[in-house]
């Protein structure tokens, strides 16, 4: 996906003006819309509150009076679900890698290489270089260890290559997967299976079924004034287990879909591929590690070959 900064020169290009009427779009109000939850029909009440109502002035809630969430509140603009895929995203990016020195590396989306280049001998992340040796100008990947010596933990002496080289290796990867396709189909096959398998026996509808029936049986005890604190501990515990229901179901759904991709491509490509395509390395490929000898190329799928070179 694209960065908040061409989200928003792409709106600013396309002449798209803000909420208050404004041609400039700034990305942080590009992030607060991707996290504001009313766009998929929920609402957190007390985001705010008033200090003085003399001035009517209102500072940010941290904790000082109580938050309420509704869910279904008012009619969703996007599913539930394309709006928890986007929060999932968001956290993917915050540190999309943690070197072994412990220092976080930010996300990145210039290059369909960035964030998908490590080290075989440290663990660290390669960076993209523009090298000119005597006149002589290329693009090459070296260890973030190597470029910047001082934070590294180790003394790496891992090789810098060469971005064609790197091209180059892609395509032998996927060229191998297509070489032999029914050896790998049924591979992806056996991934789908262990995924179904590992599918929650209640899935986040039935807590949410559970969770409706509960709400009115606290609502009438509340009403009858009788003892409810049982019944509030079972809703909270199920909201937790409904939340972390959804993002393993998601997680589960984002392998699916990478597995079927996959698959997909090699059932669809009948011939081996001769040129490089950025947009393949993005939708198939997840990591590729530099060896000293060979390189590892992991696909989105849970595949990997080993590529010598």
């Amino acid at each position: 996906g694209s960065s908040m900064d061409k989200i928003s020169a792409g709106l600013e290009a396309d002449g798209i003006l803000t909420g208050a009427g404004k041609p400039k779009w700034h990305t942080s109000t590009i992030n607060k819309i991707l996290r504001n939850e009313k766009y998929m029909g929920d609402a957190l009440l007390q985001k705010t509150y008033t200090v003085d109502f003399l001035t009517k002035k209102r500072i940010k809630n941290n904790g000082t009076v109580p938050q309420y969430y509704v869910e279904g509140d008012h009619e969703a603009i996007i599913p539930k679900e394309l709006f928890m895929q986007v929060q999932a995203e968001l956290v993917r990016r915050r540190v999309v890698h943690v070197s072994p020195s412990g220092k976080k590396r930010k996300f990145s989306c210039n290059h369909c290489f960035a964030q998908m280049i490590f080290c075989g001998e440290c663990g660290e992340l390669y960076r993209r270089v523009h090298w000119n040796n005597h006149g002589c100008k290329s693009i090459v990947w070296r260890c973030i260890s190597r470029l910047d010596p001082t934070s590294a933990d180790i003394n790496c002496t891992n090789r810098t290559v060469n971005e064609t080289v790197l091209q180059g290796i892609t395509i032998k990867a996927i060229n191998m997967i297509l070489t032999d396709r029914n050896t790998f189909l049924k591979v992806l096959q056996e991934n789908i299976a262990k995924a179904v398998i590992s599918a929650d026996t209640l899935s986040p509808d039935g807590i949410q079924t559970r969770l409706e029936k509960l709400q009115k049986e606290l609502i009438k005890k509340v009403n009858n004034r009788q003892d409810y604190d049982a019944i509030a501990d079972e809703i909270f515990r199920l909201r937790e287990q409904k939340e972390k229901s959804e993002t393993e179901s998601y997680s589960r759904e984002k392998a699916m879909k990478r597995i079927k991709e996959l698959q997909d491509f090699i059932s669809k490509q009948e011939t081996n591929i001769t040129e490089f395509d950025e947009s393949l390395v993005r939708r198939l490929l997840q990591k590729i590690t530099v060896f000293e000898d060979h390189f590892t190329v992991e696909f989105k799928s849970g595949i990997s070959v080993d590529i010598e070179g």
